[in-house]
């Protein structure tokens, strides 16, 4: 019986920049820098000490067109050490690395064997009688099924189809390659290796149809634990299948509900308690959270009245609890209670005029198009993970409770 473990792995995007905390701390950012890249050397060890039969890696390994030689370099360099262990790399181009988009070049281990683009190929490997069947992205966007050019499986092999596409279709990423899971399990092979899809996947079994997510979350938006899948076969069946935490970096997203906070330092008291599940995680990677404060709470306006030092009581928070512990960002949801609005004079009550001015047609207006100027001076990436436009309702309620903090705030 012939047995044999593969690690699959997809959408690297090697040389992609990871957003958040790098312009608060020069080490920080030095960090995020190296965190894809640390996190492929994990996966390279990994399939070392393993002894794996061979690596997959389904689409986007880059991120883009270089910049220079640095990370055609580095991913040369880490395939070199497989192909010293004598495991072989097989590769399919995504909508990232497409050869349309990747105009430079570096030669890679003959070991290395990446499918052609304009068509599907088929790649045996004699002594594990596997037949990997791949097809490359020739430009970005790939409308065609490609997945119907595949050819038929070779009988008595383990069959493996690698694919980089959507799938059955996400909301969160582009369409490419789209096919469906009966498109797939009509081909009769025994696993499919999918790219593209940032999160874990197990779209089917008999056959296996599995996106193991991206190598490295870049934002809030890609939560959670990221990685690779080691596959076990036995006898040209899967027999086993595990996900590999391979992340430097794991973003998380905390909401704390702040309804039994009579004040900020209570406030501050549950977001610590709430934070505290993240250290053990930090003991082995960053940890950069999100955290939304939520529930109506009479600290409300002053949660809002000074966002910069609420901020940083946070961090420090998160640092008592552990050094990797960082607040990503810090999100204001809190409502005040409705018994908690008085108002300030005999005429006059600040909070029914924020009220009514929040929803005055002129003035939000007027306020989107100031977030979108303020959009437009920011660099792209960070603009993209700001989304100011979206956020206005958001924004506008953490203006009305700073303005309402500071008047209470004045008044005592």
């Amino acid at each position: 019986m012939t047995a044999f473990s593969f690690i699959h792995a997809a959408d690297l995007h090697l040389g992609s920049p990871l957003s958040g905390l790098a312009a608060r701390d020069a080490d920080l950012a030095r960090r995020l820098a190296s965190a894809g890249r640390q996190a492929f050397e994990d996966l390279v060890t990994q399939a070392i000490e393993r002894s794996v039969a061979f690596v997959v890696v389904a689409g986007d390994v880059y991120d883009g067109d270089w910049a220079d030689a640095t990370i055609g370099l580095f991913f040369a360099r880490q395939v070199a050490r497989l192909d010293r262990a004598g495991i072989p790399t097989i590769v399919v181009r995504g909508n990232h690395d497409a050869e349309s988009v990747i105009t430079r070049a570096i030669t890679l281990p003959a070991s290395v064997h990446v499918f052609p683009s304009d068509r599907a190929g088929t790649l045996r490997l004699d002594g594990v009688r596997v037949a990997l069947h791949g097809r490359s992205f020739q430009r970005r966007a790939v409308e065609e099924n490609l997945s119907l050019t595949y050819p038929a499986a070779v009988p008595g092999w383990f069959n493996l189809g690698i694919l980089h596409t959507s799938c059955t279709g996400h909301a969160a990423h582009e369409t490419y390659a789209p096919c469906s899971i009966a498109d797939l399990t009509a081909r009769g092979y025994d696993y499919w290796a999918l790219g593209h899809i940032h999160d874990y996947a197990e779209l089917h079994r008999d056959p296996w149809i599995v996106f193991p997510g991206n190598l490295q979350g870049r934002s809030v938006r890609e939560c959670g634990e990221k990685g690779a899948v080691l596959v076990d076969v036995a006898d040209s069946r899967v027999t086993g299948l595990a996900r590999l935490a391979l992340d430097r970096a794991r973003f998380e997203q905390v909401f704390v509900d702040l309804a039994g906070a009579a004040d900020a330092r209570a406030a501050l008291e549950a977001v610590e308690a709430a934070l505290r599940p993240l250290a053990a995680l930090a003991a082995t990677r960053l940890v950069l959270v999100r955290v939304h404060l939520t529930g109506v709470t009479p600290a409300h306006d002053a949660l809002a009245a000074d966002r910069d030092t609420l901020t940083a009581e946070i961090q420090a928070a998160a640092h008592r609890l552990h050094e990797d512990v960082w607040l990503e960002r810090l999100k204001i949801e809190t409502h005040r209670p409705r018994a908690a609005v008085a108002p300030a004079g005999p005429a006059i009550d600040p909070a029914a005029l924020l009220a009514d001015l929040d929803r005055d047609p002129e003035f939000r207006a007027r306020a989107r198009a100031a977030l979108a100027e303020i959009g437009g001076w920011m660099p792209a990436a960070v603009a993209a993970e700001a989304d100011l436009e979206t956020e206005m309702d958001a924004l506008c309620a953490e203006a009305e409770a700073l303005i309402l903090g500071r008047l209470r705030g004045r008044q005592c």
